[in-house]
């Protein structure tokens, strides 16, 4: 989600509970106005674009489909299981395409994304978690990116080993040229108004959902944000074995990123999945899960 194991959480759930201490008072936040504005535009944006669906012609609703399967993988499938966990192995022509539509979602370049959920797996809900859920659901949806980073944020991060990534060309290409605003807001605009004449008048699962593998962290199986997430709320099975590649014990279902990169596996284009067998699934349950929990 060799050095790929190095930041993968494995502590025991006694090791994380102790991990959790009692922390201090915490610095004031500091409000990033510039963010806010953005954050604020986007969203106008957003809901406006919501009452121009009934006037779209029909290929433009295509292309807006096909642009948030990919952008969505360039997130789920590049930035989170390929580059975050190393879950698996991509060829060059799929990391490319891959970190061309994690541009395309524009959520921060892929470096800075991987480092971000690195220490959010290593940290979880705490201080030096990026977007920690205990501080409330705004937080960690979206206040977290309206702030300034929590000062242990940026001392766990800077001690993490990114070196993978900065051997990555890929990676690296992508956060120093290639341009996130023309991938995310130009080239979906220009392509319905060139291509066919359209008019030019696009959190959850740490806080509500079940724990059938470990009770004792707050991520959990949330069926609607792995719906509209491309599969990523299986979040009680991921925050307990991270290096899977599927992100859930169940393939395919709600998971249009793992049958993404199984049909890449099959083109020759990624290998090396990693996975968790069965049994050790089930002996997690026992141990450290909910038994009242349903988690198929």
């Amino acid at each position: 989600f060799p050095k790929t194991v190095i930041y993968i959480l494995k502590a025991r759930p006694q090791e994380q509970v102790s991990r959790k201490r009692k922390e201090g008072r915490r610095p004031r936040m500091q409000l990033v106005w510039r963010n806010i504005i953005l954050m604020s535009l986007l969203h106008i944006g957003a809901v406006y674009g919501f009452t121009l669906i009934p006037s779209a012609k029909t290929l433009t609703l295509i292309w807006t489909a096909l642009c948030y399967v990919f952008s969505g993988l360039g997130v789920t499938a590049g930035a989170h299981r390929l580059w975050s966990h190393r879950s698996y192995k991509a060829s060059f022509p799929l990391r490319v395409f891959l970190a061309l539509g994690n541009s395309m979602a524009s959520q921060n370049d892929i470096y800075e994304w991987a480092r971000d959920h690195r220490v959010h797996h290593k940290y979880s809900e705490t201080d030096a978690d990026p977007h920690n859920a205990t501080r409330g659901f705004f937080f960690a949806h979206v206040g977290w990116l309206l702030v300034r980073k929590h000062p242990d944020v940026k001392e766990k991060g800077q001690k993490l080993d990114m070196s993978d990534l900065e051997e990555d060309k890929v990676v690296m290409f992508q956060r120093s040229r290639l341009s996130l605003v023309v991938m995310c807001f130009v080239l979906p605009t220009l392509v319905p108004w060139w291509g066919w004449g359209e008019s030019l008048k696009v959190a959850a699962a740490h806080m509500w959902g079940n724990r059938p593998y470990d009770i004792s962290i707050n991520p959990r199986e949330n069926r609607l944000v792995s719906l509209s997430a491309l599969g990523e709320g299986f979040h009680n099975y991921h925050h307990t074995f991270p290096f899977d590649y599927g992100a859930s014990e169940f393939g395919w279902r709600l998971n249009l990123t793992t049958a993404f990169i199984d049909l890449m596996c099959f083109l020759g284009l990624a290998s090396d999945r990693k996975r968790v067998s069965k049994e050790m699934i089930l002996a997690r349950k026992q141990r450290t899960g909910n038994e009242n929990s349903k988690s198929d």
